[in-house]
C-alpha cells in the first residue's frame, strides 16, 4: 500500500472512507465530488479517463451546467495536494493531461483496494500461507468500499468490491476448517450465514464447521433452515452440493472429518510462523489527521515515544503518558504527532476520543459503546452497566496492542472505565486539569514553548522568507501571542492568507488589540487578542457564519446542521465553513463536518451575543429543530407504510433529509446520536415551540429504538427526565405525561420494569389533570404491557380495559389507537434488526387475553396490529 516514487512516497486508501497520504502526512482531499474523482482515476490503474467519463460517473447523468469546469478544478486541487511545491505552470508528473482527459500514475501497490484484490487472487502456496495471506488481504478493509463517495461509478465499484470480500471471506472460512480452525470460525460464519441467508457456500462451510466441532444436531438444523428459506425466497431447493454434504453428515461420513493434524501442531513445529489472528478482527484506525506544519517539542516527543513503547518492563500494568497545560498549549498536537509516529508500534488499532468535545463533557459509558463498536462488538450485545462495558473493553484489549488517545479529559472518573487492563496497551491522554491523577502514569506538563519553537512554527505556516525578512517584527507577533501554539497559528493563518501584507503592519494591529486581552482567559494566560485578530480580519459574511456556528451545543456540525444553522443552502454553506477552516477558526475532520475548538467557539458565542439579536440567534438554533425533526419524520415515513397521523408531530416548513430506506435511515440516527441528543436537550430550555419539538423529536428518537438498545439508554432516558421536569416547571400537564412515557419506554426496553411502572402511573395522573384522551390511551397501554411482563396478568387487564376507553377508531388518523398503532410499527420497522423477546413474550401473553392467534416468528412486525387493537 506504499510505494516511493522519486522521493515521494504515497498510499491510498479506498476500503473505507477515501484518504491518501504523501510522505506519511495526511492529504487534503476535498469535496465529495473531488474524491469521487480521484477514486475514479485510481481504479482506472493508470489507464486514461476522459473528461466525459469522470462528468458521468460522478453525476449520474444529471450534472449541472458546468461539469466539465469543476472537473478541471478538482484535478488542478488535487495535484496540489500531490505535489505542492510544483510551480504552476509545471506539468504535473503524477496527474497527467491526456488528449480528453487524465491519468493518475501511481504504482498500484499504492492503492489498498488494489492490494487486496492481488492478495485475494493469489491461492500460491500451502494452506496455512494463504489463509494468512486472506487474513491479511481482509483487514485492510476500514469500512463499506469508498465510503461517502458520491456518484454511479463509486456504487458499481463498491457492490464489486463488496461481492470480492464476501468471497474472499467464504475462501478464508475454507482454508481455515482445512487447518483445523472449525472451532473458531463457527460464530463469525453463524453471523456471515445470517447476514446472508441465501448464500449457500457459506452455509455448507457452517455446517462443515459444526460437524467437526461436535454439533451434527445443529448442522443438520442449518440445513434445514436454510431450505426452508430458499423454498420461500426463491422457490428452489438447495444446490446438490449442499444437498450432499447434509446426506454425509447424516451418515456420519468419515470423509468429513478433519485428517490434517490441528493448526497449533503445525506451529509448534515451525516457531517462525505466529499463530493466525481470528477472522475478521477489527483493526479501528480512528486518529484525526495529524498537523502537518507541526514543529519544535522534540525532546518531549522522544520521551513519550520512549515511554508508551517501553512495554516490556511494565507488568502487567497499562502504560499511560499524561499531557497536561492549559488550553491552546498543542496538548492535542503533540499527542496525535506523537500516535501517527507510533503506527507501526501498534498495529492492532489507535482509538481516539475527544472527552471534552462541546459544552458537555463526554460520559464515558457513551464513549465506551463507541469503542466497543469500533472494535466489532455488536450494539445488541453491548452490556447496560458501566462497569460490564469496562469489563468487556479491557476483555477484547487483552493481549492486543491498541493505542488509545483520551483527548480533553476532565477528571480521573471520566477516565477510569476507558483505560484498558494489560501492558499490551498503552494510553495517552491530554487535559488541562493539574489534579488530575492516574496512578502510574507518566506525566509530562507542557509548558508555553520557547520564542525559538514560536518562531518556527510561525515560519512553517507563512514561509521562513517573511520571517526572515522582518525578523524584529516576527519576534513581536510571536511574543504578543504569548508564544502559545493557537494564538501563534491563527495569526500565522492571516499571514498566510495575506502575502502582500507586512508583520510589521499586522503586528501593529495585535498591539492595538491589547486592551481586550481579558476578554478570554485560559489559566494565566489570555489569547482572546489572537482570537479577535483572526475574528476581525473576516469579511463581513464569513465572520457573520463564525458566530452563528458556535450557538449550537453539539461535538460538531455536520454540513446540513450548519446550513441550517445559517439558513442558507449546502453549498454557500460549504463555502463559508472551508473559508473558516482556511482562516484557523475552524476545523474540518471529515468530509462535511465542522467542528470548533472549545476556546474559539466561546469566542464565538460571545461575539454572537454582542452583534447578533437574541431573536437572530434563536431562530437559527431553531432553524436546526426543525430540520432534525423534518429528518427523523421522513425516515418514519420511509419505514412505515401508513400514513404519518394526523396532528402527531409539530408541521415544520421544510422537507428534511431524506433517506433511501430503512439501512439508511438507520445508519442516519446512528452517526448523529450525539447531535440529536444533545439538540434536544439544549432546546428543551427555549419557549414553548421549541419545547413541543423538541419533545416530537425525543419522540421518534426513543420509540424507533435506534438508539443501539441498551447502549444508549442512560442518554436518552436522562433527556426525556429533563423534559419532563422542564413541562412540570411550565405546569404542563400534557406535556409532562409525554415526557415521563418516553422514560417509560426505554425502561421498559431495558427490562427495568419498577422504573417503568412508576413514571407511567404519573404519567396517567398528569393526563388526567390534562384531559388528555391520547396520553392516557398510549400509557395505559404500555402500562398493560409492563403489568403482563412482570405476571400481574389482572391488573393487565384492568388497565387495558380503561386504556381503551379513550382509543376511538383504530382507522380515524387522528385517533389514538391509530397513533398507537403507527408508533409501534415504527419501532418494529426502524428500531430492532433482531427480535426482542422481552417485548414478544409480552405480546404472546397479551394475545391470549384478546384471543387472537400469534406464532413467535411474528415478533415485533405485529406489535402494531396486536398491540395497539381494542379488545372485544
Amino acid at each position: 500500500m506504499v510505494v516511493q516514487a522519486e522521493q515521494t512516497t504515497y498510499s491510498f486508501q479506498l476500503l473505507g472512507q477515501v484518504s491518501a497520504q504523501r510522505d506519511g502526512e495526511p492529504l487534503e482531499l476535498g469535496p465529495r465530488q473531488q474524491r469521487a474523482v480521484l477514486s475514479m482515476l485510481l481504479l482506472y490503474g493508470g489507464r486514461p479517463v476522459s473528461t466525459q467519463e469522470l462528468v458521468d460517473g460522478v453525476w449520474d447523468g444529471r450534472p449541472p451546467p458546468r461539469a466539465r469546469g469543476a472537473i478541471r478544478n478538482y484535478v488542478s486541487r488535487l495535484r496540489t495536494a500531490f505535489e505542492p511545491g510544483r510551480p504552476a505552470r509545471t506539468a504535473s508528473r503524477t496527474l497527467l493531461s491526456v488528449p480528453g482527459g487524465y491519468a493518475l500514475q501511481v504504482p498500484s501497490r499504492s492503492i489498498d483496494s488494489l492490494l487486496f484484490e492481488q492478495e485475494a487472487a493469489d491461492r500460491s502456496g500451502d494452506p496455512h500461507t494463504v489463509y494468512n495471506r486472506l487474513l491479511r488481504a481482509l483487514a485492510r478493509w476500514r469500512g463499506d468500499a469508498l465510503a461517502g463517495v458520491p456518484g454511479p461509478y463509486a456504487q458499481r465499484q463498491r457492490d464489486r468490491l463488496a461481492e470480492l470480500q464476501l468471497t474472499t471471506r467464504e475462501a478464508l472460512y475454507g482454508y481455515a476448517l482445512e487447518l483445523g480452525l472449525h472451532a473458531e470460525s463457527v460464530p463469525e460464519l453463524s453471523l456471515l450465514a445470517d447476514e446472508f441467508p441465501l448464500r449457500e457456500r457459506l452455509h455448507g462451510l457452517l455446517m462443515v464447521a459444526l460437524y467437526r466441532s461436535g454439533r451434527q444436531a445443529e448442522a443438520l438444523i442449518r440445513y434445514a433452515n436454510t431450505r426452508r428459506t430458499l423454498l420461500t425466497e426463491l422457490g428452489t431447493e438447495p444446490a446438490p452440493e449442499l444437498s450432499a454434504l447434509h446426506q454425509r453428515i447424516l451418515s456420519a461420513d468419515p470423509g468429513l472429518s478433519l485428517l490434517a493434524k490441528p493448526v497449533r501442531e503445525r506451529h509448534t513445529a515451525r516457531p517462525e510462523q505466529p499463530v493466525p489472528p481470528t477472522p475478521h478482527t477489527v483493526f479501528p484506525q480512528q486518529l484525526p489527521a495529524g498537523i502537518a506544519d507541526f514543529t519544535g517539542r522534540s525532546a518531549t516527543v522522544e520521551e513519550i515515544r520512549t515511554v508508551l513503547t517501553g512495554r516490556s518492563g511494565s507488568g502487567h500494568s497499562v502504560i499511560v503518558s499524561h499531557l497536561t497545560g492549559i488550553g491552546g498549549v498543542g496538548k492535542t498536537a503533540l499527542a496525535l504527532h506523537v500516535a501517527h509516529a507510533l503506527r507501526a508500534d501498534f498495529p492492532d488499532g489507535q482509538l481516539h476520543v475527544d472527552l471534552g468535545a462541546g459544552s458537555t463533557p463526554a460520559d464515558p459509558a457513551g464513549v465506551l459503546t463507541d469503542f466497543l463498536i469500533a472494535l466489532g462488538r455488536p450494539s445488541a450485545q453491548i452490556p447496560l452497566n458501566v462497569g460490564q462495558r469496562a469489563a468487556l473493553f479491557r476483555t477484547l484489549l487483552a493481549d492486543r496492542q491498541v493505542l488509545l488517545v483520551l483527548d480533553n479529559a476532565r477528571d480521573a472518573e471520566q477516565i477510569r472505565p476507558l483505560l484498558p487492563g494489560t501492558a499490551s496497551c498503552a494510553v495517552l491522554l491530554t487535559s488541562r486539569a493539574r489534579d488530575l491523577v492516574v496512578p502510574g502514569a507518566h506525566r509530562v506538563e507542557l509548558d508555553v514553548p520557547p520564542e525559538g519553537d514560536a518562531m518556527s512554527l510561525l515560519a512553517a505556516i507563512i514561509g521562513p522568507q517573511r520571517v526572515a525578512a522582518e525578523p524584529d517584527a516576527a519576534r513581536s507577533l510571536v511574543t504578543a501571542c504569548g508564544c502559545l501554539p493557537l494564538a501563534v497559528r491563527i495569526v500565522g493563518s492571516r499571514l498566510a492568507a495575506r502575502p502582500g501584507h507586512s508583520l510589521a503592519s499586522l503586528n501593529e494591529r495585535l498591539r492595538d488589540e491589547r486592551s481586550l486581552l481579558d476578554e478570554l482567559h485560559v489559566g494565566d494566560l489570555a489569547i482572546a487578542s489572537g482570537f479577535r485578530l483572526g475574528y476581525e480580519q473576516l469579511k463581513s459574511e464569513p465572520a457573520w457564519a463564525f458566530r452563528l456556528l458556535s450557538l449550537l451545543d453539539a461535538p460538531d456540525l455536520p454540513l446540513p446542521v450548519a446550513a441550517a444553522l445559517l439558513g442558507m443552502d449546502e453549498c454557500t454553506t460549504e463555502r463559508l465553513c472551508e473559508t473558516l477552516v482556511d482562516a484557523g477558526m475552524l476545523e474540518s475532520y471529515g468530509t462535511g463536518r465542522y467542528r470548533f475548538h472549545d476556546l474559539l467557539r466561546v469566542y464565538a458565542r460571545r461575539q454572537a451575543e454582542r452583534t447578533d439579536t437574541q431573536d437572530e440567534r434563536e431562530l437559527a438554533l431553531l432553524r436546526v429543530l426543525d430540520l432534525l425533526l423534518a429528518s427523523v419524520v421522513r425516515a418514519a415515513q420511509t419505514v412505515v407504510s401508513d400514513e404519518l397521523p394526523a396532528g402527531w408531530l409539530y408541521p415544520v416548513d421544510q422537507p428534511g433529509m431524506s433517506f433511501a430506506g430503512i439501512e439508511e435511515a438507520r445508519a442516519w440516527f446512528r452517526a448523529e446520536h450525539a447531535l440529536l441528543a444533545a439538540t434536544v436537550e439544549q432546546l428543551l430550555q427555549s419557549g414553548r415551540g421549541a419545547l413541543r419539538k423538541a419533545l416530537d423529536l425525543l419522540t421518534v428518537v426513543a420509540v424507533s429504538g435506534v438508539f443501539d438498545e441498551k447502549a444508549h439508554y442512560q442518554e436518552v432516558s436522562r433527556i426525556a427526565g429533563l423534559a419532563a421536569e422542564r413541562a412540570r416547571a411550565d405546569e404542563d400537564a400534557e406535556y409532562q405525561a409525554r415526557a415521563l412515557h418516553i422514560r417509560a419506554w426505554l425502561s421498559f426496553l431495558v427490562g427495568r420494569y419498577q422504573e417503568a411502572e412508576a413514571d407511567l402511573h404519573s404519567a396517567l395522573d398528569c393526563a388526567v389533570r390534562a384531559d388528555s384522551g391520547l396520553r392516557r390511551h398510549m400509557s395505559g397501554k404500555l402500562l398493560a404491557l409492563v403489568l403482563w411482563t412482570t405476571g400481574r396478568d389482572e391488573e393487565a387487564q384492568q388497565a387495558v380495559r380503561t386504556a381503551e376507553e379513550f382509543a376511538g377508531d383504530p382507522e380515524d388518523p387522528r385517533s389514538p389507537a391509530s397513533l398507537a398503532r403507527f408508533v409501534a410499527q415504527l419501532h418494529a420497522a426502524l428500531g430492532l434488526a433482531q427480535p426482542n423477546l422481552t417485548v414478544i413474550t409480552s405480546v404472546m401473553r397479551l394475545v391470549d387475553v384478546t384471543g387472537e392467534t400469534l406464532t413467535t416468528t411474528d415478533g415485533l412486525q405485529r406489535l402494531g396490529t396486536v398491540l395497539y387493537r381494542p379488545t372485544p
